[in-house]
């Protein structure tokens, strides 16, 4: 055997007197689907972070719009995953963006938008909406919202 080389000594159990090698396949399977559960949680909470903070930079008529939108998606979707695209608030089912929020500052526009991705499920016909101008928002709008919510992620 050269010197380099080493090899791995089973242990011998005093309790049973069987011999160990280790985990077995099993358990190391669950052991590196547990870490993925763990970093994908820690993932999941720094994206969500991260969708506060952006919202948090925002100007004011920006912020307050957005506040609400992210409170209004959350609520409808719960579920759905709070991240940044683009830089942008935004929100996903399954690793899919679903839809997003653009503040007006974003490219200078006189208006925010909720938009949704192809990945939303809001397909009528031929022809529908992916992107809605937002000013401020009525009780009747935060009903719309919620209700394109959650067909989208239905």
């Amino acid at each position: 055997m050269s010197p380099t080389k080493t090899t791995q000594k089973s242990t011998k159990s005093t309790v049973t007197g069987k011999s160990s090698k280790g985990f077995s396949a099993e358990e190391k399977a669950a052991m590196r689907e547990r870490a993925k559960e763990l970093k994908a949680a820690a993932t999941r909470a720094e994206e969500a972070e991260a969708c506060l903070a952006s919202i948090a930079q925002m100007r004011e008529q920006d912020r307050a719009v957005a506040k609400r939108v992210h409170a209004l998606i959350t609520e409808a979707a719960p579920d759905i995953a709070p991240k940044t695209w683009y830089g942008m608030p935004a929100y996903a089912k399954d690793g899919k963006t679903i839809c997003f929020f653009r503040p007006s500052e974003k490219f200078n526009t006189r208006y925010s938008t909720l938009g949704f991705n192809d990945a939303a499920n809001l397909d009528e016909g031929n022809f529908w909406p992916t992107d809605f101008a937002i000013l401020k928002l009525s009780a009747a709008d935060e009903a719309r919202i919620a209700a394109l919510v959650k067909k989208a992620v239905s």
